[in-house]
């Protein structure tokens, strides 16, 4: 409490109130007219000087809770005065905030009470983060100390930052966003307009029963049913290969899985049309051995299928990988020692054990499916999907906010019906099989009736995919891809050339200006994506508290929209104050968080219903506080929820597309938007030479990542033959 006090104060008297012209991370202005310069100063220097008077009233509630000092947690004015203090101090700043724009009022019914205002509203600086951070906490501190949740500091304050976070950057913007599905022409609100863009015959039409085309709604809806039980099936398969056999080269076969996720999206579909294209060569192969005429074929469902499923497979790989590993061998020993036979003990035993992971898996196939626009833009053909539909409405010659609004909230609905499809499908069931009881033994080999499909259908899809990787390699060393294969180097020198002068080293190369963007933005996303997500996943699995399943549903909301409008939105809501960010590198950081939150959130999910409660429970009766509990118990169990939270949120900011297309700017250029660049100017050469260059930098940080992270040990021995050292 006392903390918060003092950050109170000193975001009000010291730091820079309003946001600095420079950039959240710069700090010049402490040497360039800081603090008596109007840009820089505090928020009581401003008031000194008569200025944004509308900040005085701040000050009764930073004053109040200096009352408390004094007062014993018990006394009800303690937690009375620290709840009304924190309360009217937020509400004050979001009212000025909303009410107070860069042209005056806002409203015309405030215009009306105080007349016009001369001054206007900058965007929230240091001071005002950290004042509103301030009494956010202390608000939470009163709501503990009246009980909530037994008293609990760090569970109510946990409860209170996250609610705070995802209705600032989840649920404003895109409540911004779909307000514009009721927007007439003359700037009204009509239901009749929204109706008529719902039922258009090009989102739920069903021609392609008698020979015509689907709606889009009803072509995303299968496409995503499709991928997500493909590439929960194919994730199984490899997380089974991983820690269910004897295969040897379990740590190239990891490597493997994981390159479809570290390559941007339409790299992959550029692949597949150079292999299965009109002119690509195994189509042309095909053609000239058995006298075939070519087709067009990949170019549609089918395409975007395949795509899809390379793409996304990774994802419920690394969501299974932790819930397979999570199963407690003493659980499959015992059922051995039953008399059961390996696949008696895998049917009845393991599998049921992971309906946890494989629901989640499952969910967030069919989460990407629907939200995922590069592949269906480079293969889709006339196949249309939402995802596409809403981008083309977005940036196309229609440029309808409303039609976008309409089918996100389609979309929307078709992931929210998955979601609680997922939660009855797992019921009320317990998957615990982690406890406080030591562990005995090792996990056994999978069955051979087992082994046999998954080792083929590994197989084939690993060949697969070192065939697909070949080809974005060789097409990064020809001069012309497709038309002059003369290998050369030329691409790379031109992206990433460096020359020694004088002066020191220069990179010269025309990508190094959006490469180390791209790892700034991305090293800074990655571990707060983590902390944001894994926090709300104990949140979810060992908290109970009023609002929860909205709660949940908020941490899913931005993985369920579009990254087209998702970036809209964003610009929509914080290109004006209070949260003035937009062209800044935090609203890339920003978006980043909040789009990849949800890996985080279900990959430790899955893990957490996996950990008996009993050592939450061993952890508080021997004196240790939620926070302790939670930093040395919980977390060194869920090493394989954070390595898929830190792996999965930098590298899809390293290679996403969709929103950061809106987002990037002049001063802070993503590598992914100057790759789609080269890829109009027909640059391919160079587009594939950054993109595979990416791919290697990407294969370096996983590896660091999982040599930091480490993996969790449950049983005490390593199986014989699985290739390990014992």
């Amino acid at each position: 409490m006392i903390f918060w006090i003092i950050a109170g104060w000193v975001g009000y008297l010291i730091l820079p109130w309003y946001g600095v012209e420079d950039g959240f991370f710069s700090f010049e202005w402490l040497i360039d007219g800081y603090p008596f310069d109007d840009d820089y100063a505090p928020a009581a220097f401003l008031i000194g000087q008569g200025e944004k008077l509308w900040l005085a009233p701040l000050l009764l509630p930073l004053l109040a809770p200096l009352l408390v000092l004094r007062l014993k947690k018990s006394d009800p004015n303690y937690a009375r005065i620290l709840i009304l203090a924190g309360a009217a101090g937020f509400a004050w700043l979001m009212a000025q905030g909303f009410g107070i724009g860069i042209r005056g009022f806002t409203a015309d019914w405030l215009v009306a009470l105080f007349g016009e205002l001369d001054d206007r509203q900058y965007g929230m600086g240091y001071g005002g983060l950290l004042v509103a951070s301030a009494f956010l906490f202390l608000f939470t501190q009163g709501i503990a100390a009246r009980g909530a949740i037994n008293g609990d500091v760090f569970v109510v304050s946990a409860i209170g930052g996250v609610i705070v976070i995802v209705t600032t950057f989840v649920f404003f913007p895109i409540a911004k966003m779909l307000f514009a599905a009721f927007v007439t022409e003359d700037g009204s609100y009509s239901a009749m307009v929204f109706a008529s863009k719902f039922f258009d015959d090009r989102l739920w039409g069903i021609g392609c029963l008698y020979g015509a085309r689907c709606g889009a709604a009803w072509n995303s809806l299968f496409l995503a049913i499709t991928v997500g039980v493909l590439t929960t099936v194919l994730g199984l398969v490899f997380a089974l290969v991983v820690t269910r056999s004897g295969f040897r080269h379990k740590r190239a076969l990891r490597a493997l899985t994981v390159l479809p996720i570290i390559t941007p999206p339409f790299v992959i579909g550029l692949a597949l049309i150079l292999l299965f294209g009109l002119s690509g060569t195994v189509t042309q192969f095909v053609s000239d051995l058995f006298g075939l005429q070519p087709t067009r074929w990949l170019y549609g469902m089918p395409g975007v299928l395949i795509a899809q499923t390379l793409a996304f497979t990774p994802i419920a790989f690394l969501v299974l990988i932790g819930v397979v590993e999570g199963v407690s061998p003493s659980m499959e020993e015992a059922a051995q020692t039953l008399r059961a036979n390996r696949w008696q003990t895998f049917r009845t035993v393991s599998l049921p054990l992971m309906r946890p992971g494989l629901a989640n898996a499952f969910l967030l196939g069919f989460i990407e499916s629907m939200a995922d626009f590069g592949n269906p833009l480079v293969l889709g053909g006339n196949f249309d999907v939402l995802s596409t539909e809403i981008f083309f409405a977005i940036v196309g010659a229609q440029y309808d906010q409303g039609r976008a609004a309409v089918l996100a909230m389609v979309l929307l609905f078709f992931t929210l019906s998955a979601f609680y499809a997922q939660r009855m499908w797992l019921g009320k069931k317990s998957y615990t099989t982690v406890s406080g009881k030591g562990d005995a033994g090792v996990h056994p080999l999978m069955p051979k009736g087992l082994a046999i499909p998954v080792f083929l259908a590994a197989g084939i899809w690993g060949l697969f995919t070192v065939v697909v990787y070949g080809m974005i390699l060789y097409g990064s060393v020809v001069e012309l891809w497709g038309v002059n294969n003369t290998l050369t180097f030329k691409h790379y020198v031109t992206a990433f050339s460096v020359r020694i002068e004088d002066s020191g080293i220069r990179w010269s190369g025309a990508a190094w200006d959006s490469f180390w963007t791209t790892i700034y933005i991305a090293a800074a996303a990655a571990p707060l994506t983590a902390i944001v997500g894994l926090v709300t996943a104990y949140l979810l699995t060992r908290q109970t508290f009023a609002g929860k399943n909205a709660f949940e549903f908020g941490t899913m909301l931005s993985f369920a929209i579009p990254g087209t409008v998702i970036g809209v939105s964003y610009i929509l809501a914080f290109n004006v104050p209070p949260i003035e960010i937009t062209g800044t590198g935090i609203i890339l950081i920003v978006s980043f968080i909040f789009r990849n939150m949800p890996v985080g959130v279900r990959a430790g999910i899955a893990s957490m219903s996996q950990l008996d409660k009993s050592l939450d429970e061993s952890s508080l009766t021997l004196g240790a506080n939620s926070w302790q509990t939670f930093r040395k118990i919980i977390l060194p169990l869920l090493r394989p929820a954070i390595l898929a939270a830190l792996v999965y949120s930098f590298v899809r900011a390293m290679t996403a597309i969709s929103a950061v297309i809106f987002l990037v700017s002049a001063e802070y250029d993503m590598a992914t938007s100057y790759i789609i660049g080269r890829v109009e100017n027909n640059d391919y050469g160079l587009a594939i030479a950054y993109s595979t260059t990416l791919i290697f930098v990407m294969l370096g940080a996983v590896g660091l990542l999982q040599l930091l992270v480490g993996r969790t040990k449950i049983g005490r021995r390593t199986q014989f033959g699985s290739g390990e050292k014992p």
